[in-house]
């Protein structure tokens, strides 16, 4: 059954290609808002806190403060609405879940910047 699954995945899912990212990174994803008959392009940015799944499945949160408050939205990689998605900053955290970054305010909230 496994290996039915991953043929259909593998055979008629598109897989767009983007950037490779991690948690603690900073990006901004693009993406397709339809309102009635119009289309417009409308962009997150903010941290990713969370990568979860594999291949088709996988998704991404990011994180961002919107005034005083934190707003989070996840994305599935193969979302169609998904236009583009880019890199801003790279980030150096330890773990690839940073939920606790959720609590920290100020200048605890800052990631240090990974080194290329």
């Amino acid at each position: 059954m496994e290996s039915l699954i991953k043929f259909v995945q593998d055979e008629f899912v598109t897989r767009k290609e983007f950037p490779e990212f991690s948690a603690g990174d900073s990006i901004t994803a693009y993406y397709e808002i339809r309102e009635g008959n119009k289309t417009r392009i409308q962009f997150f940015k903010g941290v990713v806190i969370q990568l979860k799944g594999t291949g088709t499945s996988q998704t991404f949160t990011i994180r961002k403060m919107s005034g005083t408050v934190g707003v989070e939205r996840i994305f599935p990689v193969n979302m169609p609405a998904l236009q583009k998605i880019e890199v801003n900053r790279r980030g150096s955290v330890r773990r690839k879940r940073i939920y606790y970054f959720r609590e920290l305010t100020g200048k605890k909230a800052r990631i240090k910047e990974r080194r290329m």
